[in-house]
């Protein structure tokens, strides 16, 4: 089944028409909002090189859970 999503608001004009494995190959600047400086702190501090190891991080995903369980308690 083929899925459509636009990720034009969510990534860098260069990598809206990516397929996902190259955006998740891509650095994290390759989200919008994102610089190559956040590039070089994500590496430094949390060894972080990837979009994929940004969505995989433990404790990015911890504050997502948490968040989301938050959100089914209000």
């Amino acid at each position: 089944m083929a899925v459509n999503v636009v990720l034009d608001k969510a990534l860098d004009k260069e990598y809206e028409n990516k397929s996902l494995d190259e955006i998740l190959s891509a650095p994290p600047s390759a989200l919008a909002g994102l610089t190559e400086a956040h590039d070089k702190q994500l590496l430094e501090t949390l060894r972080i090189k990837t979009i994929a190891d940004l969505a995989d991080n433990k404790y990015f995903r911890l504050a997502a859970a948490l968040a989301d369980l938050a959100k089914k308690e209000g």
